[in-house]
């Protein structure tokens, strides 16, 4: 059999490598080439503290987060087991300290990843060749560092990283405007448009640098004040408005523009979180229990595997609902228990009883896999049946006893608070409305609240930032103490402006 990739294994870890890769492509998994390198666990903890890639650009947060890291790893609160990033090929790193049977769960789990990472159709338009192009982000941003200053980048980096999650995470399967291309110099252009600089052909990465920004502005563009309404329609991707018309500098355009391209990679990670990592528990358990454990290695790896799936009284664990899901997915459509006729059927005793033999569960789950994301699988997977064999339930704060209380196990509570909680990435959704509000050349926003409200403090701090990168007044519609609101920053001064009430769906949290 070929070998993907050993990095820096031992020969005793890259002949196991061999055996788990053979299990998992025996099982139809499909994965992109994959690299495995040997750490010990400050290293892990560095690069872990980075978002998986060690050459990422420099900026203290990645520094505190790793003192976080060392200090709970030290003190036996936290370990890392595994850690692996979609790119082709696929990097994944293994402790040095781990035992025989951890590298084995390790290496199973990763295969899942990889090939969740391959097939589900949310990563299909992210960069396979991330590790190359964070390299080329750190060299840029080093290079802005000695040019303007470390501190001066690092606070322009921290104002960018509080807006990063401002971007439309459906952008790259929804044309929102018309795509132009800037190297169309057809003759059907208006006249006007002769009069712009030419732009020169050059790759994606190299076009700000062979066409910069400056040169490409209309010397005869209006001023913004002259300008009615902007954008035509409101505008999700509020970063990539703001690198269109903010008044940046070309180091400041770049930087941004690097936050938006890294928070686009991150985003289908969050948005299948549940999903992913169930898919990885449910292959590495497969592989484990069929094919790559020892009676001598059984009880523990089972330890192991029931502390990754350990249920919380306080949290959701991704990894036990997702392979749960997968697990009651397989199980249905193995018996055939879905359709119409199992829908309509309410005999309890009957249903429980529902085997058509059709064993069509593990067909159905790699199509599950390949085809949605954390909101769409538990909108259409998550069930009555499995809300109460595993217990969910929807919990609140009670400002009476000052302790957060079980408020309700009813399905359709339950369910429709999970959906609320992952739609989006949990993040709150704001559009540009706009750009020239009150034709005085301020932006204006406005929160789609959808029942849930924005923190004040973090609203107010978000604003600030906005404000660093418009250089004119901010303003932000949405909604505070169940009444429309209007949040404003104009550079020294906050104010906030109340409207009509409206009502608004309580804040919950879901369990399992």
């Amino acid at each position: 059999m070929a070998l993907d990739g050993l990095g820096n294994l031992t020969p005793e870890l890259a002949a196991l490598q061999v055996e788990i890769e053979g299990y998992a492509r025996r099982y139809g998994l499909d994965f992109f080439p994959t690299i495995f390198e040997l750490i010990d666990a400050d290293q892990l903890n560095s690069i872990a503290a980075r978002g998986g890639f060690p050459i990422r650009y420099p900026h203290w947060r990645f520094g505190m987060e790793y003192e976080q890291l060392s200090k709970g790893y030290h003190y036996g609160l936290q370990k890392i087991y595994e850690m692996v990033i979609n790119n082709n090929p696929c990097y994944a790193y293994l402790m040095r300290s781990n035992g025989l049977i951890d590298q084995k769960l390790v290496m199973a789990h990763v295969y899942g990843h990889c090939d969740f990472f391959k097939n589900n159709e949310w990563f299909a338009h992210t960069n396979r060749k991330m590790m190359d192009e964070m390299a080329n982000h750190g060299t840029r941003i080093r290079r802005y560092m000695d040019e303007a200053g470390v501190e001066e980048v690092e606070d322009f980096i921290d104002v960018c990283l509080s807006v990063e999650d401002l971007i439309d995470v459906h952008s790259p399967f929804i044309r929102r405007r018309d795509k132009k291309d800037p190297y169309d110099f057809s003759r059907d252009k208006k006249e006007d448009d002769a009069k712009s600089p030419p732009r020169f052909r050059a790759k994606e990465y190299m076009d700000p640098f062979v066409n910069p920004r400056e040169a490409m502005l209309r010397a005869d563009e209006p001023e913004p004040s002259a300008v009615r309404k902007l954008p035509d329609q409101p505008e999700r991707d509020v970063l990539q408005f703001l690198l269109e018309h903010a008044p940046l500098n070309a180091w400041q355009h770049d930087v941004l523009s690097i936050i938006r391209d890294e928070a686009y990679y991150f985003a289908p990670q969050a948005q299948t979180k549940i999903m992913n990592e169930g898919w990885a528990s449910y292959w590495h358990s497969t592989i484990m229990i069929r094919d790559a454990v020892s009676s001598a290695e059984i009880v523990n790896y089972a330890d192991h595997h029931s502390g990754t799936l350990a249920s919380s009284p306080t949290q959701l664990n991704p990894y036990k609902v997702g392979i749960e899901l997968f697990r009651d997915i397989e199980d249905r459509w193995n018996r055939g228990a879905f359709g119409r006729e199992y829908d309509e059927c309410d005999d309890e005793r009957q249903r429980r009883r529902w085997d058509k033999q059709l064993g069509l569960g593990r067909q159905k789950i790699f199509e599950v896999r390949r085809i949605h994301n954390d909101l769409t699988f538990i909108d259409e997977f998550l069930t009555l049946d499995f809300v109460r064999e595993h217990k969910l339930f929807r919990f609140g704060y009670n400002a009476g006893t000052e302790a957060y209380e079980i408020e309700s196990r009813e399905f359709p509570a339950v369910k429709q608070q999970l959906l609320q909680s992952l739609t989006n990435r949990g993040r709150p959704i704001i559009k540009v409305e706009d750009g020239n509000y009150r034709n005085r050349g301020e932006l204006y926003l406005r929160h789609d609240f959808c029942g849930v409200e924005l923190q004040l403090d973090y609203a107010i701090d978000t604003l600030k930032n906005l404000h660093r990168l418009w250089s004119r007044p901010v303003h932000l519609e949405t909604a505070l103490e169940n009444a429309k609101a209007v949040l404003s920053f104009d550079g020294s001064d906050h104010h906030i402006e109340k409207g009509e009430p409206i009502e608004l769906a309580g804040d919950r949290e879901v369990s399992v």
